[in-house]
């Protein structure tokens, strides 16, 4: 049993001990209120890439990853946090370390790879094409996820796929009924729901 499989079987096994506090389906798209942030400005999460240039030093601009504990190494600069910031707070943060080495350093944060802060994320697990975790984008829907993980494996059995919402625990998740067969081989635009930051998707394989 392959860690991916086993975790989904456990999730799978907290939803049913959960189906007092679970409904058949999501809620449908028009009555789900995403809450915004209220800065509409991306944070910084572990695993992005981060391209930082410091003005007329080229030696101080570098492309690095964050690190899986939310922290960047520059040239000079070591173990700076950066997970939670936005690209202009990381730059400022950069520009008081190189004050030591560079009389008024200008510098700019430009992230190219993103993955996101954890509870932005959407995590698919099972039965996809490429079960991973995407970074949550505004009005995401249940589609969407599905592009971006390729879609359902052979063994895939769509329709009882459950949606995770909520809590932090897995035992306080509230546990929905995603039809993904449907969506994706009915062409049932009725099962495109729409997920939120931190949904985790578990898909399971069907029974023979």
């Amino acid at each position: 049993m392959t860690l991916v499989t086993a975790f989904a079987s456990a999730f799978l096994a907290v939803a049913g001990l959960a189906a007092c506090s679970s409904a058949d389906n999501p809620p449908a798209p028009g009555t789900v209120q995403v809450q915004q942030p209220t800065t509409p400005d991306y944070r910084i999460g572990p695993l992005d890439t981060i391209q930082i240039y410091v003005w007329q030093s080229p030696e101080f601009s570098v492309t690095v990853p964050v690190r899986p504990d939310g922290r960047i190494s520059t040239p000079l600069i070591e173990d700076l946090e950066a997970t939670g910031k936005t690209p202009t707070q990381l730059a400022r943060d950069i520009e008081e370390k190189l004050k030591v080495y560079v009389q008024d350093p200008l510098v700019t944060v430009i992230v190219s790879g993103f993955a996101g802060p954890f509870d932005q994320q959407v995590r698919v697990v099972g039965e996809a094409i490429q079960p991973r975790a995407i970074p949550y984008r505004a009005n995401m829907t249940m589609l969407d996820v599905m592009i971006e993980v390729g879609g359902l494996t052979e063994f895939a059995s769509g329709n009882r796929a459950v949606l995770a919402r909520g809590g932090g625990a897995s035992s306080d998740k509230t546990t929905f009924n995603v039809r993904l067969d449907d969506l994706l081989r009915d062409g049932d635009i009725r099962a495109n729901v729409p997920v939120l930051p931190g949904d985790v998707i578990i898909i399971p394989q069907s029974w023979f």
